[in-house]
């Protein structure tokens, strides 16, 4: 394969005008890899740093040249010689450059540019579309979206305690009929928010920030959205939540649309909620080290939803093995850049499928053009991804990368739909 030649980092901007990683690595026979890192708003306190400069005349203090100069003049010279498709050796070489637990000397911002690029470079030089290269022939699982379509939370000022209401067109027979029946629900809700008088300019990750007054308000108005698109919400289009509870949370209890609970009142709140609507999978539905809270969410509502972990997990195997043996989640969102190796990534990935448990393949907020996840997701055969709404370039992007993939795959492509939630009974209303 490739011998690494050269290695170089920019500082460009994410889709939220703020500094972020790329870098391109080139390999001997001429071809260059190319990746984009991204950056989340709502952050897990177990995340690896993504190391910002500080300096508050510049960028409010969110530049990136220390990560992009620990690239160039760190990580560079180190790595130029080395095959780059020796994945597991250059990540381990990354995690010896940097020496700490969360990779605060170098920054995951800019191992993982690294990482991520010379994989990159390493399918081309091999002449494999991404997701066969990392995945081989067996590849061919289009994965069903998971589309937020709602801001709330800290992506938006609308008040709302739940960060992100979602859309799964998961009844739907391919992926891009999935795509179809989620864009035309969009449509459908951004024409009853309009005349309601609501605002609808759309979020950081391309949803609406309706002022609307509660949980459930939404997820009517999600109902209507779908029934609006000449769909059946609970058999084409599923309803889902990212809580990021983390943020609502403090002194030992949440406060949620407007009451002080409890984790145990909490739990029976979604549980209300699950019963009452088509609500399939539940993220962050309770704060980053409520282990006991998380334990008791799946004894309620595990064989009824999917109930994924994200700042629980931060994409860390060691989270994720704690999180198996106390029983605390069933799913596991799998952002690369809250472990900052491509090799570290697949090994959360791993163990959390070989213990029965899924994996969601997602974006952050602020995001770039970059589509490594939609190759990713196919690659592995994941099944789930969540990247985002029906709107803002850096999200479409994601989705015309997967509508490429499948139309490269023709007749051996395969849809995960509703396959993803067997075992639970939401999706069998």
């Amino acid at each position: 394969m490739g011998v690494i030649v050269s290695v170089k980092a920019y500082e460009i901007l994410d889709s939220r005008g703020f500094p972020t990683v790329r870098t391109k690595v080139m390999v001997d026979d001429g071809y260059v890899g190319v990746a984009s890192v991204p950056s989340g708003a709502s952050t897990g306190s177990h995340e690896a740093l993504e190391l910002r400069d500080g300096d508050k005349a510049r960028y409010k203090g969110k530049g990136t040249l220390k990560a992009v100069a620990n690239v160039n003049e760190i990580i560079a010279p180190a790595i130029v010689g080395m095959d780059a498709s020796e994945q597991g050796s250059l990540d381990r070489c990354l995690l010896e450059l940097d020496g700490t637990p969360n990779k605060s000397k170098l920054g995951a911002n800019a191992m993982l540019s690294v990482s991520l690029a010379a994989a990159v470079a390493s399918a081309e030089s091999a002449a494999l579309p991404l997701y066969q290269y990392l995945g081989g022939a067996g590849a061919r699982l289009l994965p069903t979206p998971m589309m937020n379509v709602v801001n709330g939370g800290k992506h938006s000022d609308a008040g709302l305690s739940v960060q992100e209401f979602l859309i799964i067109p998961a009844g739907a027979p391919s992926f891009h009929e999935s795509l179809r029946y989620g864009v035309e629900t969009f449509q459908a809700l951004k024409s009853i928010l309009a005349k309601e008088g609501e605002a609808v300019s759309v979020g950081d990750e391309g949803g609406f920030a309706p002022h609307l007054k509660s949980t459930r308000d939404v997820l009517d108005h999600l109902v209507r959205a779908v029934e609006m698109a000449g769909l059946k919400a609970g058999k084409d289009v599923y309803l889902a939540m990212d809580s990021a509870s983390s943020e609502f949370y403090a002194d030992g209890a949440y406060s949620f649309d407007g009451n002080r609970l409890t984790s145990e009142e909490l739990v029976a709140e979604y549980k209300r909620i699950c019963a009452s609507y088509p609500v399939i999978s539940i993220e962050d539905g309770l704060a980053e080290d409520d282990w006991t809270g998380w334990s008791t969410m799946v004894r309620e509502l595990g064989g009824t939803i999917q109930i994924i972990g994200d700042d629980l997990f931060v994409t860390n195997p060691e989270r994720v093995a704690r999180g198996i043996a106390e029983n605390a989640s069933n799913a596991v969102l799998i952002k690369l850049n809250q472990i900052g190796t491509l090799s570290e990534t697949l090994d959360t990935i791993a163990m959390t499928v070989g213990n029965g448990w899924k994996a969601i393949v997602s974006h952050r907020s602020g995001e770039t053009c970059d589509t490594f996840i939609s190759d990713l997701v196919v690659g592995l055969n994941i099944g789930q991804i969540k990247t985002g709404s029906l709107s803002r370039s850096e999200r479409i992007e994601k989705y015309n990368r997967l509508l490429e993939i499948e139309d490269d795959l023709g007749g051996a492509a395969r849809f995960a739909g509703t396959s993803v939630f067997a075992g639970k009974s939401n999706a069998c209303r």
